[in-house]
């Protein structure tokens, strides 16, 4: 960078680089609801001496955070960071997917630290930049740190059509019987934290449910993955990544510790008599709209693609929430009304559990798939299948806190790496979750979309050596 003086002789400050500006929402009713003290004791005070300027808003409902970003000037923000669970990112990342100018959106890049209760893509992120497996405030303070760092990855994103044709991008996982019944089940244990999946464990595992389904499946080929790129970085002795400690140059946000300021970065919102729907009640069909994209327009490494999904190539009708969900085509699913692709593999059975996930960890303490990657184009398939006793199934869960399951030898116990899934209940009742959030129960069906949009992770898929 060249430096210049102005007539005074002194460093004019229009060519110094400005600090980094992130807006933080805030959900202060996440985990045991000590997210905003967390807030002003650890997570401040290391940004503000990191010279990162920051805008604070504490979200009021659910999808306030969806609205919030659909309306913002993204120009204003260099990232956006979520300080709760994994629910408030989920709100986030379809709220840029909503947006007219979607593909510049969802570059913005996302952070999260953990106030809730699963903290899945936190200890994912916490993983991935080489720490020990943690919890609770020391978690905290290594995503913080790592925040603070700055570093980006390329995230991979799942598209997710449900029976309705609402549309959703996940990036964390679609889950349908055991593991889903768990999360639900267990809000009602919210106010005693990450605790709260224990005892649902323990309640559901007393009443073991199994649920007749179709699950197909387009397989992963052997080399299709994106592996990233290692790095190193130097760590210091003690641990801990380099932090250039400077002066305090604030000590609250520029809006302060405060709710949404619509006059000075958000469009107001008119108010509406209509009751905001529930994650979990389905969209009318008259609240759905259609739109279909040309082929003429797909390159053509996708339009190989769906060749190679064995899919007709005719553009199908994607339907749309009431928000008009965008994103790229889903060039490997045929239509839920439609039966799946010749080159799909089919399985007709009684399961336990059915788990999409495509990222490490589940929760903070389920190391699910450790082998994944942000950006690694995959989609990990695991099933249970019924017969399983109830003890292993015990020590098959005890056993993902380590990441050790896969070293157990369980008949029941099933993974396929894959790019696309459809589940199709048999079943009559159920709950289907999308990134820990509820769904309307039915067919449900999804595929990745490689490296869509960005995470801060602090260390960009590194390779630590300590000195």
């Amino acid at each position: 960078m060249l430096w210049t003086k102005a007539p005074s002789g002194e460093i004019s400050r229009s060519l110094l680089p400005r600090p980094r500006r992130l807006l933080l929402l805030l959900n202060p009713f996440g985990g045991k609801g000590n997210a905003l003290q967390w807030c002003q004791n650890h997570i401040l005070p290391m940004i503000t001496e990191a010279d990162i300027g920051f805008n604070l808003i504490q979200t009021e409902r659910q999808n306030h955070a969806r609205e919030l970003v659909q309306n913002i000037n993204l120009a204003e923000w260099d990232g956006i960071v979520s300080i709760s669970g994994d629910g408030l990112l989920y709100e986030v990342v379809n709220g840029l997917m909503e947006r007219p100018d979607w593909e510049e959106a969802i570059k913005m890049p996302l952070g999260i630290l953990p106030c809730g209760s699963g903290n899945a893509v936190a200890a994912a992120i916490n993983f991935r930049a080489g720490f020990e497996q943690t919890f609770g405030q020391e978690l905290l303070t290594n995503c913080t740190l790592l925040l603070c760092h700055g570093a980006v990855t390329p995230l991979d994103l799942v598209s997710v059509t449900t029976a309705s044709g609402s549309r959703s991008f996940s990036f964390l996982s679609v889950a349908w019987g055991f593991i889903s019944d768990v999360d639900i089940e267990s809000e009602k244990f919210r106010h005693i934290g990450p605790a709260r999946f224990t005892l649902g464990t323990m309640v559901r595992l007393a009443s073991l449910n199994t649920y007749r389904g179709r699950l197909s499946y387009l397989p992963a080929l052997e080399g299709t993955a994106h592996r990233p790129i290692l790095r190193s970085i130097t760590m210091a002795a003690n641990g801990s990544l380099p932090f250039q400690h400077g002066p305090l140059h604030r000590t609250v946000s520029d809006l302060g510790l405060c709710k949404e300021r619509h006059a000075l970065c958000f469009q107001e919102v008119e108010p509406t008599d209509e009751p905001t729907p529930s994650p979990s009640s389905p969209p009318s069909s008259s609240s759905f709209h259609s739109s279909s994209f040309s082929f003429e327009n797909l390159s053509e490494e996708l339009v190989a693609d769906r060749r190679e999904a064995g899919l007709p190539m005719t553009a199908p009708a994607v339907s749309l929430s009431p928000q008009q969900v965008h994103g790229p085509p889903d060039e490997f699913l045929a239509p839920l009304d439609q039966p799946v692709p010749k080159s799909w593999v089919t399985v007709e059975e009684d399961f336990v559990s059915v788990l999409a996930i495509y990222q490490s960890h589940l929760g903070a303490d389920l190391f699910m798939a450790p082998f994944a990657c942000f950006n690694d184009g995959l989609i990990h398939l695991f099933y249970i299948k019924a017969g399983i006793s109830r003890a292993a199934l015990i020590r098959l869960f005890l056993a993902t806190e380590k990441g050790t399951h896969f070293d157990m030898e369980c008949p029941h116990f099933i993974h396929i790496p894959v790019r696309a899934f459809r589940i199709e209940p048999l079943t009559h009742k159920g709950i289907l979750t999308i990134d820990g959030e509820r769904v309307e129960y039915g067919p449900i069906q999804g595929q990745i979309h490689h490296s869509v949009a960005n995470l801060i992770t602090g260390v960009n898929q590194v390779k630590i050596t300590a000195f």
